[in-house]
């Protein structure tokens, strides 16, 4: 991976590309060598992490059997270091190898949040809330500014979803880009297919699972998730294999469009590990 915002920095261009690009833009700088297998396995999380924010951080590659004096002025003693310099001064550090999770939350603590940002959020809270018109106007607005932003898009399906628009949901999930949400957006696909059919009355109405089933889309279909929710377990602890797992898929994308902040999730989650189990 090469562009711009990843680059070999050395001896020579270190004052340009690191010391004065920081009183810009934050600079991460990894100091690693070819002799080290850590190293090797970092400097992939590293790029991927940085590609992630959008060209707002740079990462500078230094190898420090070719840079000894780099090594030596900042105090390098072990490797992968990795150090992040803001306005020409190192601000924070971490050496040896780290899971990717704690490289973006490094890498986040580095530029404050945009105004987008800051909007995602908000849509966000509003979603625990069941303020979904709301939420959907904007997370559009940030989609206008950054298309392809996962967060965006996956508050953007909940939000559809809970307002019974389940065709063009499954369009977003279908495309959804690789990201961190990309497991998340792929939890609903089942809710979103099971509304699809119920808006389109394409479930089958035989028995009592059945009705109940056909219910709980409806609840969905309004916005009432804790309804639906417990109509959902109520069909799992009759039947828990409903419809090869449909019922149970459902849940599980019911329990993300909840969403982790919301206070009702891990007692959903139990009830439904009970009801499984």
């Amino acid at each position: 991976m090469t562009s711009e915002f990843i680059i070999h920095a050395n001896e020579t261009n270190f004052e340009y590309e690191v010391i004065s690009f920081s009183m810009n833009n934050p600079v991460i700088v990894d100091f690693w060598a070819e002799w080290c297998q850590p190293c090797k396995t970092l400097g992939p999380i590293l790029e991927r992490a940085i590609l992630e924010t959008g060209n707002s951080i740079r990462l500078a590659k230094v190898n420090i059997d070719q840079n000894p004096n780099l090594a030596l002025q900042y105090g390098v003693r072990s490797i992968p270091t990795v150090k992040a310099f803001i306005q020409g001064a190192v601000v924070s550090e971490f050496v040896g190898m780290q899971p990717p999770d704690r490289v973006r939350s490094f890498l986040e603590q580095l530029t404050p949040p945009s105004p987008i940002d800051l909007a995602v959020e908000k849509a966000s809270n509003l979603l625990i809330m069941g303020n979904w018109s709301e939420a959907e106007t904007i997370f559009r607005n940030a989609l206008s500014s950054k298309p392809n932003s996962s967060s965006s898009l996956l508050g953007l399906s909940k939000s559809l979803l809970a307002q019974g628009k389940a065709s063009e949901v499954l369009e977003l999930l279908h495309e959804f880009p690789a990201s961190r949400e990309f497991s998340h957006a792929q939890a609903l696909i089942p809710l979103a297919e099971n509304l699809r059919d119920f808006l389109q009355n394409q479930l089958p109405d035989e028995d009592e699972n059945d009705a109940a089933f056909r219910n709980t889309m409806r609840l969905i279909s309004k916005g009432n998730l804790p309804a639906a929710m417990d109509g959902m377990l109520e069909i799992l602890r009759r039947e828990k294999h409903y419809k090869n797992g449909k019922a149970h898929q459902t849940a599980l994308g019911l329990i993300e469009m909840l969403g982790e902040e919301n206070p009702l999730t891990p007692q959903y989650r139990r009830e439904l590990a009970s009801a499984l189990f």
